[in-house]
């Protein structure tokens, strides 16, 4: 059996009506919406954020959901999907797991206006059925995912970003949506239960994990959705450069930082900042760093008793550090 199909096993019948449910929620009367919203639902991924959202629910509610469970897994797919469509206009990027993304096919103007709608539907879902404390929790991702993006910007036009500085930005950029996947997991079942804090930080590790990742992914050669070097092209400090930046000789930092400054757009210099990260240890060390959060994220699970849905989280986080795209 694939990994992925293992994983969803406990939450099958769930994650079925999630789909149904889904689909319902963006429905609009506006037909051009209609369209674009159809295309990015028959588009969808692996929907790794409402896989955890019951998994946790299941794991400390004894196997059992509730409608609020489904609101907030509609709530942060709708939110996830918004900040993609976002994400793609601001990197001008036109291609999305394969598929032409929203700006490539209706242009920029639409696609903010699809992903701002996106985002009002999930907030008003959370405030029609008065789910303040699930609100709150989406409420803080989207501030920090917002925060993480603009002090990425900031430390891309100066290349001054510490390691410290990286951690913060993927906790906000990435850790913290799928913090709130398990903690509204958690809230949606158990509400103002210590169980709310504790699968935040388990989904801020998974997270983390899940960031360096994909950082590693942009020094590789397999189809993965987005092409090699896209970080350094724009202007991306990820975490193997910079490991290197700060482990090499001075002469080497200054051909590096001038090349992310001033030929990143040039394939050649590109590929040879790859080459000299990979052969100064750059990708070793981050694999060891995003293996230390795997294994803090897991930690946390081993206080729980055995289950399906404790597996099947194991199973997640190990494969947020395994997956080959």
């Amino acid at each position: 059996m694939k990994i992925v199909a293992q994983i969803t096993e406990p939450i099958n019948a769930e994650m079925e009506l999630f789909e149904r449910k889904f689909r319902d929620s963006m429905s609009t009367k506006v037909a051009l919406l209609n369209r674009i919203t159809y295309y990015i639902v028959n588009r969808k991924g692996k929907q790794m954020r409402p896989m955890f959202v019951f998994l946790t629910a299941k794991l400390v509610n004894n196997g059992e959901v509730n409608e609020r469970t489904y609101r907030g897994a509609s709530v942060i797919e709708l939110i996830h999907t918004a900040s993609l469509v976002h994400d793609d206009v601001v990197d001008d990027s036109y291609k999305r797991r394969g598929f032409f993304s929203i700006n490539a096919l209706w242009k920029n103007k639409i696609a903010v206006l699809v992903g701002d709608y996106l985002l009002s539907k999930g907030m008003l879902l959370s405030v029609e059925y008065e789910d303040y404390d699930l609100l709150k929790i989406i409420s803080v991702a989207i501030r920090e995912i917002s925060e993480g993006e603009l002090l990425q910007i900031e430390k891309a036009r100066r290349l001054d970003i510490t390691e410290e500085v990286y951690y913060e930005i993927i906790r906000q950029k990435t850790a913290t949506l799928i913090a709130a996947c398990c903690s509204l997991g958690a809230c949606s079942v158990k509400p103002g239960s210590e169980e709310v804090a504790s699968f935040r930080k388990f989904g801020e590790l998974c997270g983390m994990a899940f960031q360096i990742k994909d950082d590693l992914f942009d020094y590789g050669t397999e189809k993965i959705g987005k092409p090699t070097g896209i970080d350094i092209k724009e202007q991306k400090m990820t975490l193997p450069l910079i490991y290197v930046l700060n482990n090499c000789s001075a002469k080497e930092k200054k051909w590096l930082i001038n090349s992310v400054k001033n030929y990143n757009k040039d394939k050649k210099r590109v590929k040879q900042v790859i080459a000299l990260v990979k052969e100064r240890g750059g990708l070793k060390y981050a694999e060891t760093k995003m293996n230390a959060f795997k294994n803090q994220a897991l930690e946390l699970l081993n206080t729980y008793p055995d289950s399906p849905y404790k597996e099947a989280l194991s199973l997640m986080v190990n494969y947020v550090v395994d997956r080959q795209k």
